[in-house]
This record gives C-alpha cells, structure tokens and sequence, in this order.
C-alpha cells in the first residue's frame, strides 16, 4: 500500500469592504469510492463506525451520503478548519479504517480535500 500524504494550507486571504484580510478556512472532502463484490455486510458496521467517529472531532461540521445507480459512493464531510481535518485524518481509528478499505472493502477510490472558497446557503418557502 502506498503512503497518503496531504499538505494543507492553513489560511487564505478574503476580500472584504476592499481589504484583504486573513479569515477561516473550511475544508471539504469529497471522498469518491466503489465497493467489492460481498463486502457491504462487512463494510456497513465500519462506515457506520467512521460516522458516528467523525461527529466527535472538534470542527466536524456535517457529513453527506450518496450512492449513484451505478454503484459508485460520495460521501461529502466538512470541517471548520484545517487543524480539526488533520485531526480527523490521524485519528487511530480512522487510519485502522483506511487500511482495512484498502485491504479488504474498496475496489476504487478518489479523495479531494479542498478549501471552501465560496459558500452560499438558499431555503425556499415551504411547498
């Protein structure tokens, strides 16, 4: 297996009322994967585990879950800041967690971790 390295900046410049000025970064990961053939029974008590894990890091700010009709998992999950995604990405048990996707569950995966550079909330009126 091959090592995972991330670097990760820890601030970023913002415009505001025509100044530049440091200000908080959330990070996003996005992580993208498919599941051998049999092994949701086994996986699912682990995904489950790694969910209700995450919540307790100081930062965690949401999670998200999609499956596509063709089989392919996202799971979206933020942070209020570098320093609790770092937290979160050394955390013992969700390294032991890696290793056994790696080793026994994913025949694929992808992971983006990206600074949120824009964020836009919108709630319609109730149908």
């Amino acid at each position: 297996m091959g090592a995972v390295r991330v670097k990760v900046f820890t601030r970023r410049r913002s415009r505001q009322r025509g100044l530049w000025q440091d200000c908080a970064v959330t990070m996003v990961t996005v992580f993208r994967s498919r599941l051998r053939p049999g092994v949701q029974d086994d996986y699912s008590p682990v995904a489950d585990e790694m969910s209700r894990l995450v919540q307790t890091i100081d930062g965690f700010m949401d999670q998200r879950f999609y499956i596509s009709p063709d089989g392919e998992r996202v799971t979206i999950v933020r942070f209020r800041d570098p320093e609790s995604h770092q937290r979160w990405a050394r955390h013992p048990d969700h390294l032991a967690a890696q290793e056994r996707g790696r080793g026994e569950f994913y025949s694929w995966y992808d992971i983006s971790v990206c600074e949120e550079l824009y964020s836009r909330d919108f709630e319609g009126p109730e149908s």
